[in-house]
C-alpha cells in the first residue's frame, strides 16, 4: 500500500485520485487527510469537496505534465549520487556565479549546462547560484512566478537532471546555491489557497503567505520543510531567499530565524556548511547577526547599496533609486560600511532608512557585492548590460573593486567576458489573457519613464528568450577574451594573496582623490582610476611589485601614475 497525505483543514471532503482510481480520505485532528492506495502509484491528484477538477499535491516533488497536471511520485533515494566525499565550501573568501538555466545555454537544460561547468572552474569561482528552478506555468521564464515549490521545472530536465547538475558541480569543487521564492506565488497554477489558509494579503508580485495568522503553523512548516528538502534531497549547499522584506511575520520567532536554526541543525547532521543568503531591502544587520547575539543568524545578504554606489560611479545614471548614490563620497562611504542608507534619509523612499552595521562585529563576507545581477539587468526596459553603456575597461575597474573588496563577490553569467547579449524579462504563460496583461503591464510600466512601446521587448516572445541567451562563441573573440582573462586573473589573485579576500571591515580602509580611489588590503593596495585622464596617486608606502594591472602604471617610489580607466594591484 502507498500512503498519501494532504493538509486541507477547512474542507469537508477530500479524495485521492491515484492512477485514475478515486479513494476517499480520512481527516485527522490537525486537518491532514490520509489514504492508502494499492500498489506502486505513479500519478496522483486530489479532489476537494464536490469539485470535479483534481489538483496537484501542494508538496509535489515532480510535475511532468506542468503545474496544472497531476503530481508524480518521486523517490529521492533512487538517485545514484557520487559526491560522498563532498565537504562543502565556506562562504568567506568565496566567489559566487549567478546563472539562469534557461538562458545559460541555447538548449536551456541542466544537462546542457554540464558542458560549461569546466568554464566556471577555469574562471575560479566557488559557488554557482542558480535562479529558481521550481515549477512555473509555461516553458520559459525567470522562475520567480513559480507555484510548485518542491518540483523541478520539467523543461529544464526535471528532478534527476537537477541532481546530475549538482553532482557534477561537486565533482569539480563547485558548491551550488539555489534561489527560492517564499514571499509570493505566481499568477497561474497557485492552488495553495484551495487547500487551506496559506495566503494572507498580497505583495506587489502576488499572494503572500499566512505566516502569523490562524492555522499558520502548518504554513510555516510548509516553507521550512521545503527549504530543508532542497538542501537535503538535492545536496545543495545553500539557498538564496528572494525578497525577504516581503515576508510578513509578527510572531515572536520570525520565520527566517526559525529557518536558520533548522538549517544549522541539518548542517550539523550532514557535516558540511549550509548557507542561507537573503535578498533584503531593509538594510538591517539583524538578518546576518548571529542568533546568540539576538539576530536571525542568516549567513549573508545581497547588498544593493554596494551595487547602486558602484553603478552610479561607473555609469553616471542617477534616476530613481540611484539618485541618493550620486552624493559626493557615496562610493567610498558605502565600501567602508556596506549600507549607504544606515539610519539616513532615502529620497526614493521619502523617509529615513536602514541601520548601521558595526565593523567590529559584522564580517564583510556576510554582504554580497556585484556589478550586475539578474534584477539590475533584467528590470531595465531593454535588459541591457553595463557594457552597453560603458567601456569594458571601465567595467574592469569596477570588477577590481568588487573582487578585491572585503565583501563576497558575485558575477552574473556572461559578465566575465562582457557578453553582448542583454538579459530581458520573459515569460510564457499559456493563458492568453494573462499573457496579454503581463505584456501590457510591462509596457505601461516603462512608458511612465519615457520608453516607447516598440523599445520594450515583448516578454511573451520566444525571440526575447533567444536574445537573452548567452553566445559562448564570443569567448574566442579577442576583446571578450581579454575581459575574461582579467576576471580570471583577479579571482586567481584572491587565492594567491588571501589578504585581498580578508573580510574584516575594521581592517579595511579606502582613500579617495579626484576620480580615483585606493583600497587598503593589509600590505596590498588596489588602485583604481575612474577618470578620463591620468591619475597621480601618492601611496602611504612604496610598492614592491605590480601584481596585476589593466594598463601599465608608472611607479616611482611612493608615487603611482595610473592611466585613465584602469586599475593596478600593488
Amino acid at each position: 500500500m502507498t500512503p498519501f497525505a494532504v493538509w486541507a483543514p477547512h474542507r469537508d471532503r477530500v479524495r485521492l485520485v491515484a492512477d485514475g482510481t478515486t479513494h476517499d480520505m480520512t481527516r485527522d485532528d490537525r486537518g491532514w487527510w490520509h489514504a492508502d492506495a494499492a500498489g506502486e502509484v505513479s500519478d496522483y491528484a486530489y479532489l476537494l469537496d464536490d469539485e470535479d477538477t483534481p489538483l496537484p499535491d501542494p508538496r509535489s516533488s515532480w510535475l511532468p505534465s506542468g503545474v496544472h497536471g497531476p503530481s508524480r511520485r518521486y523517490d529521492h533515494g533512487a538517485f545514484a549520487w557520487t559526491d560522498q566525499a563532498w565537504t562543502g565550501r565556506p562562504l568567506a573568501g568565496s566567489v559566487i556565479y549567478e546563472l539562469h538555466i534557461g538562458t545559460f545555454t541555447p538548449e536551456g537544460t541542466f544537462d546542457a549546462a554540464l558542458a560549461r561547468l569546466d568554464h566556471l572552474v577555469d574562471l575560479g569561482v566557488d559557488f554557482v547560484e542558480v535562479l529558481p528552478v521550481n515549477a512555473f506555468d509555461g516553458t520559459a521564464g525567470w522562475g520567480y512566478d513559480g507555484v510548485a515549490w518542491g518540483a523541478v521545472h520539467e523543461p529544464y530536465g526535471g528532478p534527476d537532471a537537477f541532481k546530475r547538475f549538482v553532482d557534477a558541480c561537486h565533482a569539480r569543487g563547485l558548491g551550488v546555491l539555489l534561489d527560492v521564492v517564499y514571499n509570493h506565488l505566481g499568477p497561474s497554477g497557485a492552488y495553495l489557497d484551495r487547500f487551506g489558509p496559506y495566503f494572507a494579503g498580497r505583495t506587489i508580485w502576488g499572494p503572500a503567505l499566512n505566516l502569523d495568522g490562524p492555522d499558520s503553523d502548518e504554513v510555516r512548516r510548509y516553507v521550512l520543510d521545503n527549504a530543508l528538502g532542497w538542501l537535503r534531497d538535492f545536496h545543495l549547499d545553500g539557498l538564496r531567499l528572494d525578497a525577504v522584506h516581503a515576508l510578513v511575520d509578527k510572531g515572536a520567532t520570525h520565520l527566517l530565524e526559525a529557518m536558520a536554526a533548522e538549517v544549522d541543525a541539518l548542517a550539523a547532521g550532514l557535516r558540511r556548511p549550509l548557507h542561507l543568503i537573503a535578498e533584503s531591502d531593509l538594510n538591517d544587520p539583524k538578518l546576518v547577526t548571529t542568533r546568540d547575539a539576538g539576530g536571525y543568524g542568516l549567513a549573508a545578504q545581497w547588498c544593493d547599496d554596494l551595487h547602486h554606489a558602484l553603478h552610479v560611479t561607473l555609469t553616471g545614471e542617477t534616476d530613481g533609486y540611484y539618485h541618493d548614490f550620486a552624493a559626493p563620497g557615496a562610493l567610498p562611504t558605502t565600501l567602508r560600511r556596506a549600507f549607504f542608507h544606515a539610519g539616513t534619509w532615502s529620497s526614493f523612499r521619502g523617509r529615513t532608512h536602514g541601520r548601521p552595521i558595526d565593523p567590529h562585529r559584522h564580517s564583510g563576507h556576510r554582504f554580497l557585492i556585484y556589478l550586475q545581477n539578474h534584477d539590475q539587468i533584467g528590470n531595465r526596459a531593454q535588459g541591457d548590460r553595463m557594457t552597453a553603456t560603458i567601456s569594458p575597461a571601465r567595467m574592469l575597474c569596477g570588477a577590481a573593486i568588487v573582487l578585491c573588496s572585503p565583501y563576497t563577490p558575485m558575477i552574473f553569467m556572461g559578465e566575465e567576458w562582457a557578453a553582448s547579449t542583454p538579459w530581458q524579462f520573459f515569460a510564457s504563460f499559456e493563458d492568453l489573457e494573462l499573457a496579454a496583461a503581463v505584456r501590457d503591464g510591462r509596457r505601461e510600466e516603462f512608458a511612465e519613464h519615457g520608453w516607447g512601446e516598440s523599445e520594450v521587448p515583448d516578454p511573451m516572445s520566444p525571440e526575447t528568450v533567444r536574445a537573452s541567451t548567452l553566445r559562448w562563441a564570443e569567448l574566442s573573440e579577442p576583446s571578450h577574451r581579454e575581459v575574461y582573462e582579467t576576471y580570471r586573473a583577479l579571482i586567481a589573485l584572491r587565492r594567491t594573496h588571501p589578504e585581498l579576500a580578508d573580510p574584516r571591515l575594521d581592517h579595511f580602509a579606502v582613500d579617495t582623490g579626484d576620480s580615483w580611489l585606493v583600497l587598503h588590503r593589509a600590505e596590498r593596495r588596489v588602485l583604481v582610476n575612474l577618470g578620463t585622464t591620468e591619475a597621480k596617486i601618492l601611496l602611504d608606502r612604496r610598492p614592491t611589485a605590480v601584481l596585476l594591472s589593466s594598463a601599465e602604471p608608472d611607479v616611482t617610489g611612493t608615487h603611482v601614475r595610473l592611466p585613465p580607466e584602469s586599475f593596478a594591484v600593488v
